[in-house]
């Protein structure tokens, strides 16, 4: 079967049974909104210059615009730069909602430990690998994941997509780049979507997203954004009310789940992230939910947190705090 490995200016290029060749698009396609990304599994004209037919796809996405996902690595790093568990929570769900399985691949362990991202994801229902180059540590994982499957690679410039990539085909020598001191994070180093064959199966080299751009990777309805989150299934049916939105009802078995420590607290802070809460009011029914995203947890910091900038975490426990405490632990995390 022919699909499109990478598409550049209008001019797609497309594996075949003989090897890959330049090809342009219909004009049909156009007419009917459609763009043929890579991943596309596609019939060529006779001539084999023209992309004749997409056929149906198991899914799509935007940005990265890549078609047929099975597996989406959501690369991060320890440190330099420091994780946002927010952003790496709007990838998975954008995953699942789009019926791809997420795989957290975890950089950099030599230079900071990965305790806080462990905790957090642990029972999410998302596998984690830490990788460590040094002693090949979680490099077979990623292998076996890759074996058999159409895999992409996501997440933040800087956290070593490029380098996973070339410790596991070195012959591709994909372009690395250095640390931005003053912004925090990496310098794009990929330009576009290009699928390689490698491990027994396919891989995506993506570009790197900002923090923001995560957001566009697909529209959840807020109806469906509790079903990607894995963990709160065993209590859907166990709320008190029919349509319990699980940030601030009573008898929430989510948010009772929550308190007892089964769901992990930074997960759900992105839950409520994600679901846009307008909750403003001064009732007690709101303190649960302002809690844990509006100030910082039990720090006793009356500042509200920087939320047009994300949620900053405490190094040490997870939890959120104040925007002046950035890449700092809290006072009294124990």
């Amino acid at each position: 079967m022919a699909y499109i490995t990478k598409g550049i200016g209008g001019f797609y290029y497309v594996k075949t049974p003989d090897g890959i060749v330049e090809c342009k698009a219909r004009g049909i396609f156009r007419k009917r909104g459609i763009t043929p990304v890579a991943g596309d599994n596609v019939t060529l004209s006779a001539d084999g210059t023209m992309i004749d037919e997409i056929l149906p796809r198991k899914n799509v996405f935007i940005r990265p615009p890549i078609a047929n996902l099975d597996i989406l690595f959501i690369v991060t790093s320890t440190t330099q730069p420091v994780p946002s568990t927010l952003v790496l929570d709007q990838l998975a769900a954008a995953a699942i909602y789009k019926d791809v399985q997420p795989v957290l691949v975890v950089t950099k362990a030599d230079l900071a430990a990965a305790d806080m991202l462990r905790t957090a994801y642990v029972g999410s229902g998302i596998p984690l690998v830490q990788l460590n180059y040094e002693t090949g540590e979680g490099l077979d994982e990623v292998k076996r994941y890759i074996s058999g499957h159409l895999c992409a690679f996501c997440g933040n410039s800087g956290v070593g997509k490029s380098t996973l990539l070339n410790t596991l085909a070195p012959a591709l020598n994909r372009e690395t780049g250095q640390i931005s001191q003053k912004l925090g994070r990496g310098r794009h180093t990929t330009r576009e979507v290009e699928i390689f064959e490698i491990c027994g199966g396919r891989l995506a080299d993506t570009p790197g997203f900002a923090s923001l751009e995560a957001q566009k990777l697909c529209r959840i309805p807020k109806e469906d954004l509790q079903h990607t989150f894995p963990e709160f299934a065993p209590y859907f049916g166990q709320c008190r009310f029919t349509g319990c939105s699980h940030r601030s009802e009573t008898g929430c078995a989510v948010r009772e789940a929550v308190e007892a420590g089964t769901i992990s607290k930074t997960r759900y802070a992105s839950y409520l992230a994600m679901y846009g809460r307008p909750m403003r009011g001064r009732s007690g029914k709101n303190e649960q939910a302002r809690r844990y995203l509006v100030r910082c947890a039990g720090s006793g910091c009356p500042r509200p947190l920087c939320t047009a900038r994300g949620l900053y975490r405490c190094l040490r426990c997870g939890l959120p705090q104040c925007c002046t405490a950035r890449f700092t632990a809290r006072s009294d995390c124990g």
